[in-house]
């Protein structure tokens, strides 16, 4: 067994998708970034790499790549899947914990949870999301961003 954790943070800004786990979520704001900038698989896809020892997601999709400009982070999440299956790793399982002032987020977690569990091959069972607020504390507490800490859990095939 392996275990890798990740975080990622991105600024919210005007003009931009909120797209969290896969999902969009309506919002006045989006997350900035060169992807789509899906902090929460974003912290998954670190998790997943670190726990096999293959950095990370900027040495793997470098924001200087154009290849990568708009790119859905799902896709990402499946070339990573693809990474680990040629290392001879298995997702075990993942817990994902966003910290966001707003929106809500409870009502897409359920969508969330099927989109990743989808891609990683595994029961949604294995997959958790869950969001917190930091109570107006901090760059997430004051709306100014939104982040998302990941663990997993490899099993060698």
């Amino acid at each position: 067994m392996r275990i890798g954790h990740g975080y990622d943070v991105h600024r919210l800004a005007a003009g931009r998708r909120l797209v969290l786990g896969g999902v969009e979520i309506p919002y006045e704001l989006g997350l900035l970034g060169h992807s789509d900038a899906d902090v929460l698989t974003h912290a998954l896809m670190d998790a997943l790499l670190g726990a096999a020892g293959l950095w990370d997601i900027g040495h793997a999709f470098p924001d200087t790549d154009p290849a990568y400009e708009g790119i859905s982070s799902l896709l990402l999440l499946e070339r990573v899947m693809e990474m680990l299956r040629g290392k001879g790793y298995k997702v075990s399982n993942a817990d994902v914990t966003v910290l966001a002032q707003r929106p809500k987020l409870a009502p897409y977690i359920p969508e969330m949870r099927e989109k990743l569990a989808e891609i990683l091959r595994v029961d949604t069972g294995r997959i958790n999301v869950k969001a917190t607020t930091e109570e107006g504390l901090g760059f997430t507490g004051a709306g100014e961003g939104i982040a998302a800490h990941a663990v997993a859990l490899l099993e060698e095939t």
